[in-house]
């Protein structure tokens, strides 16, 4: 397994760009049998498709994963030898592990300054290209932001099962990862909202702060469901080409 400390970081200009990606959960919506992130699909682990992206990408100069204290799997896979940062430093929310991992990040020498990309290790479809459109969008931004989506369909409020209200969509957007800010403002951040907050922009405006909306892709979705391993295996496969069904 790689070290916290036998990686030496890519030569960059300050501030640096960090990814970091929580890699703690179960996964227990998915109906697999052992974490949702480590299931192959398209030949590859999930997780190894999205730490894959954020390798291709030249302006991340070191992407963090933070795991469970009691991972195993990086100890016996073909990632023993890949070049990202492993942490087992993994909470029992999203929330702590990112905020774990930021700590992480100052002890391998990033500074306050320092961007970090906070990225759902089971969105396996995010791109080079999507996560260059968030740096190119946000490198220069106060605050910082996050790739979303407008929301494409009519939204309900509902009363049990029932429809309560349909809700206007024109200034509806869905959330997606990876999210940009500070490391700093977004430990800060982190601790004031607590474990409760379920991404890093919710955390950033509750400080009163209003992040970027970069627009995203409909296929960079988290894989949550059953239903959805095979819709990305459809789509990573139509990503390599013929030869992926050899």
């Amino acid at each position: 397994m790689t070290e916290l400390n036998d990686i030496a970081l890519k030569p960059t200009a300050t501030p640096r760009c960090w990814a970091l990606i929580p890699c703690a959960g179960t996964g227990s919506r998915s109906g697999a049998a052992g974490p949702k992130q480590y299931q192959a699909i398209a030949g590859k682990p999930m997780v190894m498709h999205t730490l894959l992206a954020f390798e291709e990408v030249s302006r991340i100069d070191q992407t963090l994963l933070v795991v469970s204290p009691d991972d195993t799997f990086f100890k016996t896979s073909e990632a023993m030898n890949a070049s990202f940062l492993i942490a087992s430093c993994g909470g029992s929310t999203r929330a702590a592990s990112v905020f774990n991992g930021l700590n992480v990040l100052l002890d391998e020498g990033a500074v306050a300054h320092d961007w970090v990309l906070v990225h759902d290790a089971a969105r396996c479809l995010i791109t080079p290209a999507q996560i260059n459109a968030l740096l190119d969008a946000c490198l220069g931004d106060e605050v910082g932001g996050l790739l979303a989506l407008p929301l494409p369909d009519t939204l309900k409020a509902a009363h049990g099962d029932r429809v309560a209200a349909t809700l206007p969509r024109s200034d509806k957007w869905l959330a997606q990862t990876p999210q940009m800010f500070r490391i700093g403002s977004l430990i800060d951040a982190l601790q004031l909202a607590g474990d409760a907050v379920t991404d890093e922009s919710s955390a950033i405006e509750a400080m009163g702060l209003s992040p970027k909306l970069v627009p995203g892709s409909a296929q960079n979705f988290k894989v949550t469901y059953p239903e959805d391993f095979c819709l990305a295996q459809a789509v990573l496969q139509s990503r390599q080409g013929p030869q992926a069904d050899a």
